[in-house]
């Protein structure tokens, strides 16, 4: 299926990062631990040149322990600072203030040189749709100081929410890329959420998390939905969902569409177990018997 979502506000949110960028010590940027590479817009590390670095894998919890240390390796090496998270949960967090000091350690010692003491640390909350940044910002600032929602496009605009004397952030919406040039990065988006599902087959992108699923976690579907899943195409399994959750029409039927909204539902929400989509490049493949 071909990708694309590009919504017009996206590309005002861009134009105004790039003017706030200037006032921006630190980016931290949210990717989503289940696809890291996939959730991360290219057009960050560009508009982040020159300033402390923070990735947070956001949603460790719903992604592979062993893939979360795989990608903070990864991202470890190509010089970023990085910390496994679940932004609902507040105990995750307590490692982030002392990170954001490491990470802009060079600026503060700067400012101290120059008699500027306790100026507190600005910090540019960024990453694509859905993938958790207001939740972030609410569990650290202890507040509702941001918009939340379970689907992408909750944020419009830019924000200033003060933390603490020493960590300044904005909010900012979440934004994606003109083009998926890679078709494979616009589905494991759409597989998480962060493509508007209306405008989306649901039932095709079902049916391409089935064939995902059958392929590198074999097994998974027909354990949870309690069905035979061996030799079955992707929409043979749909329609085994369809049987096994009772989604059928009147006429005793597959209600595929409600299949679909179930199985995306369930492997978004982690009730599929822990699931990664990818691995850092040169490394091992997606398959993987969970923990």
């Amino acid at each position: 299926m071909n990708i694309q979502w590009y919504p017009g506000h996206m590309t005002k949110a861009k134009r105004a990062m790039q003017e706030d960028i200037k006032l921006i010590d630190l980016i931290i940027e949210l990717v989503d631990a289940r696809a890291p590479l996939s959730s991360r817009n290219p057009d960050i590390d560009e508009l982040g040149k020159g300033k402390g670095r923070l990735i947070l894998l956001n949603k460790a919890d719903l992604a592979s322990e062993g893939a979360n240390a795989a990608w903070s390796s990864f991202f470890k090496e190509k010089g970023f600072q990085v910390l496994k998270i679940d932004a609902r949960q507040k105990a995750s967090l307590k490692q982030i203030n002392p990170v954001i000091q490491e990470a802009c350690r060079e600026k503060i010692e700067r400012d101290r040189r120059r008699g500027i003491i306790n100026r507190p640390v600005r910090a540019m909350v960024v990453g694509i749709p859905n993938v958790g940044k207001s939740t972030f910002i609410n569990s650290l600032a202890g507040k509702a100081a941001a918009k939340t929602g379970n689907k992408p496009g909750v944020t419009k605009g830019n924000q200033w929410i003060r933390l603490n004397k020493q960590v300044e952030l904005l909010d900012t919406p979440g934004i994606l890329w003109p083009k998926f040039e890679d078709q494979e990065v616009g589905l494991k988006l759409a597989f998480l959420g962060s493509i508007n599902d209306e405008i989306l087959n649901q039932e095709e992108l079902a049916a391409e998390l089935c064939a995902f699923l059958s392929k590198n976690r074999e097994g998974l579907l027909g354990e949870r939905y309690q069905m035979e899943e061996s030799g079955k195409s992707s929409y043979e399994l749909l329609e085994g969902i369809a049987v096994s959750r009772a989604c059928l029409t009147k006429g005793g039927g597959y209600d595929l569409s409600r299949a679909s909204k179930l199985l995306l539902d369930d492997f978004r929400g982690g009730k599929l177990g822990r699931i990664t989509l990818e691995m850092p490049p040169a490394s091992e493949p997606v398959q993987e018997k969970e923990e």
